[in-house]
């Protein structure tokens, strides 16, 4: 993957508006100062379990769900914060849920992992490597089988490319897509590790879009840094796929700057990864890249972007405040939601 910076590109070449392209470039420095956030407040104990950063990534979840429409559906794994985010959820809320509160999105007892906004659409994100993919397969097969013309998307690291799970549920996709009836868009988000392992020791084949070719899903690759390349991509495909009903798959080829998950200390030691890789993928943050655009297109300057990053940190400052000042769940919350009790336990 080439770390050269794309040509600039002039405001009447955009694909959005220009001023919708600033709205969402807030939206990714708001990610990313959510998720610089996050780091601070699990080193401090506030956070329990398990945290993975988005950062460096942003493009990819943005470009893509930015090319859904009302009823759209989408899953995705672990590394979700930034999902809930740009699908619209309340910032506070996706704090609080991380710090474990009952304000939270799953009234505290989802956590990192686990967010979900239902009525935004986003059906989860799962800890289990590869096993949220039959569940989107499911979804997608629903959709069409109800008789609606929605699509689903499914997220995936390229650390799930190697599980049992991917294939049975690629496979039926395949099968279902021929009959027009599976309208699902995987979405590999290559970020080249799957914890501290390189694609290139853990895939024999790393074009890892190709791979769906087994099972007959159209597929291809693209730059996950640039939000203008990844949308385009992304509306192109998801509107071929409401169109046909049949699954595609898209690589997009992005970075994360962080380590697997906060308590990954090797990435900050860079054990396992050059100091001159990562500042060669620094080169091409998202972020970075799109801001180089909009100043381009004389759409941005050095001030409109302090007022962003100020807005940002004031979000990020409100959510943090909000999510200290909210209670833990309740002890009767441990039963609610819970639906089916087969050891009898709940009635003693």
């Amino acid at each position: 993957m080439s770390t050269v910076s794309p040509p600039q590109r002039r405001a009447e070449e955009f694909i959005l508006p220009v001023d919708e392209l600033v709205e969402l470039y807030r939206k990714m420095v708001l990610a990313r100062r959510f998720e610089e956030q996050t780091e601070r407040s699990f080193r401090r104990g506030k956070i329990g379990g398990y945290l993975h950063e988005y950062t460096g990534q942003e493009a990819v979840a943005l470009g893509f769900l930015r090319a859904l429409r009302d009823g759209d559906i989408f899953f995705t794994a672990y590394r979700d914060h930034a999902h809930a985010l740009f699908c619209g959820s309340d910032p506070r809320r996706i704090m609080a849920e991380l710090y474990g509160k009952v304000t939270g999105l799953c009234k505290g007892k989802g956590g990192s992992m686990h967010l979900f906004d239902v009525e935004r659409g986003f059906y989860g994100g799962y800890g289990i490597v590869g096993n949220h993919i039959p569940l989107a397969v499911g979804a997608a097969y629903s959709l069409r089988y109800h008789e609606g013309d929605s699509v689903c998307l499914c997220f995936l690291g390229d650390g799930a490319m190697n599980s049992g799970a991917l294939h049975e549920a690629a496979n039926l996709a395949g099968l279902w897509g021929h009959q027009g009836l599976c309208p699902v868009v995987f979405i590999i988000e290559n970020n080249q590790y799957g914890l501290a392992t390189s694609v290139e020791r853990a895939s024999a084949v790393t074009n890892l879009a190709s791979r769906f070719d087994a099972y007959d899903i159209p597929n291809e690759r693209c730059d996950g840094q640039d939000l203008l390349v990844v949308y385009d991509v992304a509306r192109r495909v998801i509107e071929e796929v409401r169109r046909t009903g049949r699954p595609y798959c898209v690589e997009a080829l992005t970075y994360r700057f962080v380590g697997h998950g906060a308590a990954d200390l090797r990435a900050r030691e860079q054990t396992y990864r050059h100091p001159e890789e990562v500042e060669r993928w620094r080169q091409r943050d998202p972020i970075l890249l799109l801001e180089q655009h909009l100043r381009t297109a004389e759409a941005l300057d050095d001030d409109q972007v302090e007022q962003i990053q100020a807005w940002a940190d004031q979000i990020v400052e409100d959510a943090v405040q909000f999510a200290e000042e909210s209670p833990p769940p309740p002890p009767e919350e441990l039963y609610a939601d819970v639906y089916a009790d087969p050891t009898g336990m709940f009635d003693a």
